[in-house]
């Protein structure tokens, strides 16, 4: 605002609308966020994420939720989440690439939907031996497991029908990069590659961490690489008290296509 090209256009009516038009959508989030704040969980302290998260011990707790080096990876309040996820992704019926297996909450889902293939990126060794478990419910379908960061693997996989992403930062600067003040959602730094491997027509189905709508920065990344998109809200989430990657009882579900 300080700078006198700033926004500069023909004329300062067109300027003037611009400016009123940013302003009044910042404001309108920030008092939707006052309305709705008494319904987040009081949530918890992050321990920072140390090096080495492909060695790192898996604490699958009973079941409840995925734990590695203090991080809450997964827990099971996401199931509806990962349902709707899964289904969108699996709607095709094809070839689908999913990037992190957690608890395998969505894989399950992916699996009762039905698909012709079904890859699965993982960085945990820990976590790729649960897979192995998993994997043994339905021997004689198509599914594999590519060990790595999907930074590593990507490079040496083909082209799908669908990709499902829902995987946790694996160190500090990944995670301040994806779930910080400047991050547009958490999946921003995977639309690029994830338009790069589906085929035409494919699907895009990630976890956003947006509550209840999607910002324009958060729409401005996806129509630069996908030709449309869809936005579902998927309600009745509960979070536990102490939960410190997720705090709504809503998030926004979002279908891309390319």
């Amino acid at each position: 605002m300080k700078r006198d090209d700033f926004l500069r256009s023909k004329g300062t009516g067109q300027r003037n609308l611009l400016l009123s038009r940013a302003v009044w959508e910042f404001a309108s989030d920030l008092e939707h966020l006052d309305s709705i704040q008494k319904q987040f969980v009081e949530g918890s302290s992050r321990p920072l994420i140390r090096d080495g998260w492909e060695g790192s011990g898996a604490d699958y707790s009973d079941g409840r939720q995925l734990l590695i080096q203090g991080q809450q990876v997964m827990q099971d309040w996401e199931h509806p989440l990962m349902r709707k996820l899964a289904d969108n992704a699996a709607a095709p019926g094809g070839d689908l690439l999913e990037v992190g297996f957690g608890m395998g909450i969505s894989a399950t889902y992916v699996q009762e939907a039905g698909v012709r293939s079904h890859t699965i990126i993982e960085i945990n060794h820990e976590v790729a031996k649960r897979f192995a478990t998993w994997r043994g419910k339905w021997p004689e379908r198509d599914i594999r497991l590519e060990l790595g960061g999907w930074q590593d693997v990507m490079g040496r996989l083909g082209q799908y029908d669908a990709i499902l992403y829902d995987t946790y930062p694996t160190n500090e600067r990944e995670f301040v990069e994806t779930l910080g003040p400047k991050a547009p959602f958490l999946a921003a730094n995977f639309v690029e590659p994830a338009a790069a491997h589906l085929r035409p027509g494919g699907i895009f189905s990630y976890y956003t961490n947006e509550i209840d709508s999607l910002s324009r920065s958060h729409q401005r990344i996806l129509l630069r690489h996908f030709s449309s998109f869809k936005v579902e809200l998927v309600t009745g989430l509960r979070p536990p008290p102490d939960c410190n990657y997720w705090w709504a009882g809503t998030m926004a579900a979002v279908t891309a296509f390319k």
